[in-house]
């Protein structure tokens, strides 16, 4: 499951990021909450993981290098931004597990915890939905 991405170097001393007195420790708030919310969607495969990841990334960005540098080259989080800003795609592997678990969460939803038809209909969609576009982005070359 491990995909091979290049290190950034966060070695060189950048400009000092300049924030506002409270946005800085806001946008460091955010980006925690987004990284949290984004291993969520490492197990939940109905939550995404990339978009909170790149916000993540974006709220670092603009706030603390150190938290930055931390996120894209972290061993499990920094290839999913890498891979994306790179237009490089999905894991073959990962896309077929990422399918698998979807339907799995959602059908159990649908049948065990869900009474609702409306509800059980717009799951559904939603996991077709879902399916299409992960197997619309492009298959990574391991």
């Amino acid at each position: 499951m491990e995909t091979k991405v290049e290190h950034i170097d966060c070695s060189t001393k950048k400009e000092k990021i300049r924030t506002g007195k409270w946005i800085k420790p806001l946008l460091i708030i955010a980006g925690t909450l987004f990284v949290g919310l984004g291993v969520i969607g490492i197990f939940l495969p109905v939550l995404p993981t990339t978009p909170f990841l790149l916000l993540a990334a974006a709220c670092y960005a603009r706030s603390s290098r150190r938290f930055y540098c931390w996120l894209l080259n972290n061993r499990w989080f920094g290839a999913y931004i890498k891979n994306y800003r790179q237009k490089k795609g999905m894991p073959l592997k990962i896309k077929i597990l990422t399918v698998v678990l979807l339907w799995s969460t959602i059908l159990v939803s649908v049948i065990f915890a869900v009474q609702s038809l409306a509800v059980r209909v717009i799951l559904i969609i939603i996991a077709f939905g879902v399916s299409v576009h992960i197997l619309s982005i492009k298959t990574l070359k391991e």
